[in-house]
């Protein structure tokens, strides 16, 4: 298949790709890696009238951290986090790294970018997931260089659909806290392919290994990543990190979730799953 007809343009700064994306109107959309946006224009399923290309945007790549949290530049490649020093990205931040060998295959980590991940709002993505569990904020800039900082709760609508507008650009993405205690695990069918259901944990530890609360988010069981407050109250009672206590709070969140059937499997399929990929998570993230 070929992409319909467009026109490109290429950005040189982020205000010029801004006041592109003014111009141009509905019609425009941003093209980084293109690892997703590409496939879909090749089927058919998306048709912009002009891709707007930010690859080359001076300041918007690389890892660094202050007192706000760690940043990563939105043209950051999964492949540059994934292969990221300890002096960047040390324990505290390991699991962004260790995330990153879920997302398809070599050849897309290597070009697809965390900006466009996020843009995109996929419910099963990494960088989505990640997002909503450990309270990421995206910062994009829009017209006459307004920039505002969008909290990670608030940034996924629905499918592939987010509160982004259409003539903003990310700027950076801020995860404000460290997640020593964090694992994410998914299960496609095959290597590489769409996660069916993705689960990420964020457990508080004591020092003794006793569990004092956390998080839990899951990806394919709703139009958009979801936190599962259910199975958090279970964390936040506490007791030993072990085999009870991490079935319970699975066995909460598969009560509490509604997730849709399709052709990757039933609903029943789906809360199974979460159930299992819950508590393989909680087991990582209490062994770091």
């Amino acid at each position: 298949m070929k992409p319909a007809a467009f026109t490109y343009h290429r950005a040189r700064d982020v205000d010029g790709a801004v006041d592109l994306l003014s111009e141009l109107g509905d019609d425009a959309k941003i093209i980084a890696g293109g690892q997703s946006l590409v496939p879909m224009m090749n089927f058919r399923l998306a048709r912009p009238a002009h891709l707007v290309d930010v690859t080359a945007l001076p300041g918007l790549s690389g890892i660094s951290t202050d007192e706000e949290g760690l940043h990563i530049g939105p043209l950051t490649t999964h492949r540059a986090v994934e292969t990221a020093p300890d002096s960047l990205l040390g324990p505290d931040h390991a699991v962004l790294r260790e995330a990153m060998a879920w997302v398809g295959h070599l050849p897309i980590r290597t070009l697809g970018t965390v900006g466009g991940s996020l843009a995109h709002g996929d419910a099963t993505a990494e960088w989505c997931l990640l997002a909503v569990l450990l309270d990421a904020r995206v910062v994009v800039r829009g017209p006459g260089g307004a920039q505002r900082t969008i909290e990670a709760a608030d940034l996924f609508l629905g499918f592939y659909m987010t509160t982004l507008a259409p003539d903003e650009v990310i700027v950076d993405v801020v995860f404000p806290r460290p997640a020593p205690h964090c694992a994410l695990t998914e299960f496609a069918e095959r290597a590489g392919d769409f996660a069916a259901v993705a689960a990420a944990v964020d457990l508080d530890l004591a020092a003794d290994g006793t569990v004092r609360g956390g998080r839990v988010a899951l990806g394919g069981v709703a139009p958009a990543p979801v936190r599962v407050p259910e199975a958090e109250a279970v964390l936040q009672n506490g007791g030993p990190a072990g085999p009870e206590l991490f079935a319970a709070c699975a066995e909460a969140a598969e009560a509490a979730i509604d997730p849709p059937s399709d052709a990757d499997g039933s609903s029943d399929y789906r809360r199974v799953l979460a159930r299992t990929l819950i508590v393989r998570a909680c087991e990582e993230a209490a062994a770091r």
